[in-house]
């Protein structure tokens, strides 16, 4: 009889990757981002423990908006005061927040747990090419072949 295997914490091998974020389409770089930080690109993926990756997301304000999303999506966000309900269209906040924007982007698509909150802190958003992680190491990822 076969087993499911399980990984455990102990068990993850973690690498740091670097994406270019130059001209990709949000949505799709933010799927492609959340897949690889829950490790669903892995053969260890296992739901209730965290397998992922580091990623390493740069030139975040030169994101692609299709269509008329610059102007026509709006993000909101409220001040908890009375009438504090504030909001900005997606080409506002990608032009004075960029690493804003695609931190939203990405954990919005990952559980709304304690175990989601602790994979989105393995991303890492700089909206110029320079990163400050030199030091891991990290791989260049063709985001291209996941999307």
């Amino acid at each position: 009889m076969r087993t499911t295997y399980m990984a455990k914490p102990g068990d993850v091998d973690r690498k740091w990757y670097v994406v270019d974020a130059t001209d990709i389409p949000l949505g799709r770089l933010a799927s492609a981002v959340a897949n690889i930080l829950r490790g669903k690109n892995k053969p260890t993926f296992t739901p209730n423990v965290d397998t992922g990756d580091h990623v390493i997301v740069i030139n975040a304000s030169k994101v692609a908006l299709t269509g008329k999303k610059a102007s026509r999506k709006i993000y909101y966000h409220h001040t908890n005061h009375p009438g504090g309900l504030k909001q900005r269209t997606a080409g506002d906040f990608r032009a004075k927040d960029p690493e804003k924007l695609i931190e939203t982007s990405v954990k919005g698509m990952l559980p709304h747990t304690s175990l989601g909150h602790n994979i989105g802190l393995k991303l890492h958003v700089y909206a110029g090419d320079q990163h400050d992680n030199a030091a891991q190491k990290p791989e260049v990822l063709d985001i291209t072949n996941l999307i």
